[in-house]
């Protein structure tokens, strides 16, 4: 705290703004060659706009430890050049394994994992997922997802621990204990990210994204007690829910963003936004008249760090927010505070680009046994009566259904690329459902 005092002390309003802005990795690269920077846009990222967080996985995907190395190297050495040289944070959706990252070990989905009741198992893949992940030179992962679905037509119910509280909680420790270990700033742990805040997974259509109609009562008595156990293990940081909650949206609540989440539960880490979320309140909340006040709403209401990601229209409005009193500069300075504090848990103004020496065992066969070992726990036969298994195989059995052959559907979201649909092609050697059975 006292290192963040001293350096908070040195900087300036627009240096305090760019700690809060966090831009698409892919704002940065070369149009002429995917997935590698454009030396000019990064360094007006890093330099003018003073951005304090990048996300994201280059083009095309599943870069190597090696590219990620290279590709966080030159992020470093661009934030080494300014005045304060305060590191970039880097964050991914490392959800079920170092997911974007060629030959990392995947596990289960955590509907997957909810499935195996097991917490010891579930927070050694965590160990696992951030070891692979620090591997990858990246020490924050938007992960666990905290969400409690009560619709079951919604359509991210795969990422979720399911529909119970209780068990949902105990994921939700093993997880965060396993990512953070007793040193988040080891170059084995990673910070969390707690998503997201709250009642997201309850949408009245199903749909994603779109509102809820929630009792505060009853949020409380479920979905806010998975946080609360969260926060208690520690989770650094916390993704608050594009959706609305009985017409306001989330991300422009003070209620539940600053009177529950910080000063109830007492919350001390980083609220960042989700993926365009704050322009959302102005272009599909219509609650704020244009984006300048969407940014306003959101940061009155408590956010901390903005996934703006695509532009820096975030930066020059909230610069002139505090330029003429509308928003205090005690906001500006609590948030930033947040975020410089996480940036020294993690190690960063140390060192932000992985040794590959240190990681033997990425990918290694002692990694992927632990997966099997979960994936294997995480299986549920529901009834055997005169049925299918044990399989004979004289028998000539029917596998069927959109999903049979595919493994994009098997492996899911977050995996090689955003969505995992190009999982055909990255896992083209491992088995689908129908050719597991065939072999």
């Amino acid at each position: 705290d006292a290192k963040v005092s001293e350096l908070l002390s040195k900087m300036t309003l627009e240096e305090k703004v760019g700690q809060m802005t966090q831009i698409t990795v892919t704002n940065f690269e070369d149009t002429k060659k995917p997935g590698y920077f454009d030396a000019v846009k990064l360094k007006q990222g890093i330099q003018d706009y003073h951005i304090g967080s990048i996300l994201n996985v280059p083009n095309p995907g599943a870069p190597t430890t090696k590219r990620w190395q290279e590709t966080m190297t030159a992020i470093a050495n661009e934030a080494n050049k300014t005045r304060l040289k305060i590191p970039v944070l880097y964050g991914i959706d490392a959800i079920h394994g170092a997911s974007y990252t060629a030959g990392a070990t995947f596990f289960p989905q955590q509907i997957g994992l909810a499935a195996t009741f097991n917490t010891e198992l579930v927070k050694r893949g965590a160990e696992i997922s951030a070891y692979e992940t620090r591997a990858s030179s990246i020490p924050w992962i938007f992960s666990p997802d905290l969400d409690f679905p009560r619709n079951p037509a919604w359509s991210r119910m795969w990422e979720s621990f399911g529909e119970d509280a209780y068990l949902s909680s105990k994921m939700a420790v093993a997880l965060v204990d396993g990512f953070e270990g007793n040193n988040v700033g080891s170059k084995y742990s990673v910070a969390s990210c707690m998503k997201h805040y709250i009642g997201y997974g309850s949408t009245t259509t199903g749909k994603d994204r779109t509102p809820s109609i929630i009792p505060e009562r009853i949020l409380r008595q479920y979905d806010l007690t998975i946080y609360q156990a969260a926060i208690k293990a520690g989770a650094k940081s916390v993704m608050v829910s594009s959706g609305e909650i009985n017409g306001t949206p989330v991300h422009a609540s003070k209620h539940l963003i600053t009177d529950i989440l910080k000063k109830e539960l007492g919350f001390s880490g980083v609220v960042v936004t989700d993926w365009k979320d704050i322009i959302y309140l102005n272009t599909r909340h219509k609650v704020a008249e244009t984006k300048r006040d969407a940014v306003r709403i959101a940061v009155m209401a408590g956010v901390d760090m903005n996934m703006v990601p695509e532009e820096f229209s975030f930066y020059t409005d909230l610069v002139d927010l505090v330029k003429k009193g509308e928003v205090p500069m005690s906001r500006i300075d609590d948030a930033v505070t947040r975020i410089l504090r996480m940036k020294y848990e993690l190690n960063l103004f140390q060192t932000t680009v992985a040794d590959l020496k240190d990681y033997p065992k990425f990918g290694s066969q002692e990694h992927i046994q632990e997966a099997y070992n979960t994936a294997a726990e995480s299986i549920t036969l529901l009834k055997n009566n005169n049925a299918v298994l044990p399989l004979n195989k004289t028998e000539k059995i029917l596998v069927t259904g959109a999903t049979a052959n595919s493994m994009k559907y098997l492996n899911g979201g977050w995996s090689y690329t955003w969505q995992g649909e190009n999982s055909d092609t990255y896992a083209a050697d491992k088995f689908t459902i129908l050719e597991a059975f065939q072999n």
